[in-house]
């Protein structure tokens, strides 16, 4: 796989916010058809990192690539513009729409009367969570109010890649699930794998994580402590890497001091 272009890289990335350094010199490297864990413990510059690949955050230094061509990121409509979506924690959906209405979001078809081609969108709806094997669902107009935690992020999944998209980051996408519906998501990531999508997965479940990633990068105070394989690895070496002591102090990084003011993770 690492003899393949990578899909999409993110070289040298620096943020600051005020005088705080967040990321300094991050690398990161996700290859089509694999799932890259990214892992560190709070502060340790995760949802920044993820945040500047996504648009949110303007970076002071640093570049990203897709497909091996430089690529410059403004905003949220850049990043998709380039088949990568982002599903936060959150999830972003709507509980007083439908499945349908919730993947469709922004994006309604309609029909020459102008009318939302309500049939259409249905059947498309449909056909992505029957690719992505997402079976749990009774129907795509029923309300997103009555799913299961595992059901929602199952759709949200679902909304993310039915555009075409080429990578997936999820953040935090077990977090407060029972078993069941964790295994549920678990098997949908190896899916979009298996389907060619490079998927980032963000989590604190090492033991989730070491079922579905092929590599793990560590972040510990904005910068990359390494990237382990996953069969060359185990728990408790990515837990060392994790908490392992204060890195040297670089200018500015006032998160390596207890008492200091911590930038957003």
């Amino acid at each position: 796989m690492q003899n393949a272009t990578p899909l999409l890289e993110a070289i040298g990335i620096t943020k600051r916010f005020g005088s705080v350094l967040a990321l300094l010199e991050v690398d990161l490297t996700l290859y089509a058809g694999e799932v890259l864990a990214l892992v560190g413990d709070n502060g340790a510059g995760k949802s920044t990192l993820i945040k500047s690949i996504a648009g949110n955050h303007r970076i002071d230094a640093g570049e990203f690539r897709f497909g091996g061509k430089p690529v410059t990121i403004h905003g949220p409509k850049d990043t998709s513009a380039l088949g990568v979506e982002v599903v936060y924690q959150d999830l972003a959906l709507c509980d007083n729409l439908t499945v349908t209405n919730n993947m469709f979001l922004g994006r309604e078809e309609r029909n020459k009367a102008k009318l939302m081609a309500e049939a259409s969108m249905q059947r498309q709806a449909a056909e992505t969570l029957r690719s992505l094997a997402v079976t749990s669902l009774q129907s795509v107009n029923q309300s997103v109010a009555r799913l299961s935690g595992g059901q929602r992020q199952s759709v949200a999944v679902a909304k993310a890649v039915m555009w075409n998209s080429r990578a997936v980051i999820l953040d935090e996408p077990t977090a407060a699930l029972g078993v069941a519906q964790t295994r549920q998501v678990l098997d949908l990531v190896k899916r979009l794998a298996d389907r060619g999508l490079g998927v980032i997965v963000i989590s604190h479940n090492l033991h989730d994580l070491f079922e579905i990633a092929d590599r793990f990068l560590v972040l510990r105070l904005g910068q990359s402590v390494g990237v382990y394989e996953r069969h060359e690895t185990t728990q408790q070496e990515i837990v060392e890497a994790i908490t392992a002591g204060q890195i040297s102090r670089v200018p500015g990084r006032e998160a390596a001091d207890p008492k200091a003011k911590v930038a957003p993770s």
